[in-house]
C-alpha cells in the first residue's frame, strides 16, 4: 500500500450520482482516505500508468471501456499488485462467484447503504475477501468452466484488450489504431489469443469469453467479425 494510515481508493464508475455517494460515505467513515475517480475504463488505465498508487480499486462491471469482466481482466494481468473490488448492481451470486473466481478481491453491491460499503471497503483494505452474506462457494466449477477461466487469465494485457475489440467487432485496422501499433502487431495478438483459448477463430474466441463473462459481453454478429478475420 502506499501509506499505511491514508490509503488510495481509486473510484472507478461512469455515474457521477453514485461516484459523488461513494465518495461522501467513504471520507466519512475513513477520514484521511485519498480518492480518485474514474468516469471510463481508460481513465483508469492512464491513471494507473501514470503512477497511481492507487491501493483498492472499486470497479464497476458496466462501463465505457469494458465488457462483462474484461476490465476486472485487464487489471489483474497488467496490475497484478493491486488490489480490486468489483461494484455493481447486478448481484446475482453467479455473478459474485464469477468476479472472486477471475482475481477480485471483493463483491459490492449497488444496494448497500453508506455504512455497510465503508466496512466491505474497509475489510477488503485489512486484506480480507469481502462479499455479500449468503454467498455460497461451496459448489466449485465445472472442470470446462475451470480450463476456460483458466486460459482466459493467460491471456496477457494487451492480448485481453484486443479481446475486447474484437467483442466490439472492430476490424484488425480500427484495433491497430486504437493500441497504436501495426495491423501485423494486432494479426499476431490475435493468433495468440487462438491458440491460448484453444479456437480456431475469432468468432470463437469472442463466443467463448461471452460465455464466461459474468455480466454478458455483447459480441457482434460473427459474419461482420469474419469480414476482418487475422
Amino acid at each position: 500500500m502506499s501509506n499505511e494510515t491514508s490509503p488510495c481508493i481509486l473510484i472507478a464508475d461512469d455515474h457521477p450520482l453514485f461516484r459523488g455517494a461513494l465518495r461522501q460515505a467513504l471520507t466519512s467513515a475513513l477520514p484521511g482516505t485519498k480518492l480518485l475517480e474514474a468516469g471510463s475504463f481508460d481513465e483508469v488505465t492512464k491513471m494507473l500508468a501514470a503512477g497511481s498508487e492507487a491501493d483498492l480499486i472499486l470497479l464497476d462491471l458496466t462501463m465505457p471501456g469494458v465488457q462483462g469482466l474484461s476490465g476486472l481482466l485487464f487489471l489483474r494481468a497488467d496490475y497484478p499488485q493491486v488490489p480490486v473490488m468489483v461494484v455493481s448492481a447486478n448481484d446475482d451470486p453467479g455473478v459474485v462467484r464469477r468476479c472472486i473466481e477471475f482475481g477480485a478481491l471483493g463483491f459490492m453491491p449497488k444496494t448497500l447503504d453508506a455504512d455497510q460499503m465503508a466496512v466491505a471497503v474497509q475489510s477488503v483494505l485489512d486484506g480480507n475477501v469481502w462479499v455479500p452474506a449468503g454467498i455460497d462457494f461451496s459448489g466449485g466449477q465445472d472442470n470446462e468452466t475451470a480450463e476456460t477461466i483458466k486460459r482466459l487469465m493467460s491471456l496477457t494485457p494487451q492480448q485481453v484488450r484486443v479481446l475486447m475489440m474484437l467483442s466490439e467487432g472492430l476490424l484488425n485496422k480500427q484495433i491497430a489504431y486504437e493500441l497504436s501499433v501495426s495491423e501485423a502487431t494486432v494479426k499476431a495478438h490475435v493468433s495468440a489469443i487462438l491458440q491460448k483459448l484453444d479456437v480456431d477463430s475469432r468468432t470463437q474466441a469472442v463466443i467463448l469469453a461471452s460465455k464466461i463473462a459474468a455480466t454478458g459481453w455483447s459480441p457482434q454478429d460473427p459474419a461482420s467479425q469474419q469480414t476482418s478475420a487475422a
